[in-house]
């Protein structure tokens, strides 16, 4: 399986859906960065094509990979592949974050234009709704994306592929933590706590207890939202806006 992570706008969570909610739950994936890719090559984000061909070459003998495609690198990435005929067809499905901003909408509808122009299914595409409040009602908060995917039905929207705000993202993104360590951790962080006299160990094992009580709550809505994006089955289909899918 080879996905890629990708959005005109920055602040979807991109990072975040690649490294927390795709590549712990992809056998084997691995994940890279685009923007790690050229790094070294200049101060600016932009793929070189020799830096395509070689991810290219990458994604020949990588069994599953994570693509997670910065926003600085997104159109210079969609010419490329408009040059190398076909490389989009490298991956098996593009998923595409989105958050309620109506900037953030309307770069989503950017986004699936510009898959749909470079010719990739609809099918192979895959959006998930993310930083809800826990109470929003999706349709309403998605009000703009939805009426144009119901004209222009260029990805199968589900209600299910939801992922509510948690601060448990911005806190270990970066700090290299699996949430799902995190939350079967069994440590007996109150007793630690008691134990000890020293303010800054308290405040440490404290933290320590918030990440994992946030990790056990999160933990199984990244598997909701997953098996919602129903990655490895036939396409998905089109529900009409009356008849959303919830699975």
């Amino acid at each position: 399986m080879k996905i890629a992570v990708i959005s005109f706008s920055g602040n979807v969570g991109k990072t975040t859906i690649a490294r927390h909610l795709l590549a712990p739950r992809i056998p084997g994936a691995k994940l890279v960065s685009i923007e790690s890719i050229n790094a070294e090559e200049t101060a600016e984000d932009v793929i070189r094509g020799r830096q395509f061909a070689a991810l290219q070459e990458y994604l020949q003998v990588a069994d599953s990979v994570v693509v997670d495609i910065g926003a600085s690198n997104v159109e210079d990435l969609l010419t490329l592949m408009s040059r190398y005929r076909g490389s989009h067809e490298d991956f098996d499905c593009f998923v595409v974050p989105t958050v309620p901003a109506t900037k953030q909408q309307q770069d989503t509808i950017a986004t699936l234009v510009a898959l749909a122009r470079l010719g990739v299914p609809r099918d192979a595409v895959r959006l998930v709704f993310n930083m809800l409040e826990d109470d929003s009602d999706l349709e309403q908060a998605f009000k703009p994306l939805l009426a144009f995917l119901e004209k222009s039905p260029l990805a199968p929207p589900s209600i299910a592929c939801r992922l509510n705000f948690n601060e448990i993202f911005g806190l270990v993104n970066g700090a290299g933590s699996d949430l799902a360590s995190l939350a079967s951790d069994t440590t007996d962080y109150k007793g630690l706590i008691a134990a000890t006299s020293d303010s800054d160990e308290r405040l440490a094992l404290a933290r320590r207890l918030a990440l994992r009580r946030l990790a056990c709550g999160v933990v199984p809505a990244l598997d909701a939202c997953f098996a919602a994006l129903d990655l490895r089955s036939g396409p998905a289909r089109a529900p009409g806006r009356g008849a959303m899918s919830t699975a």
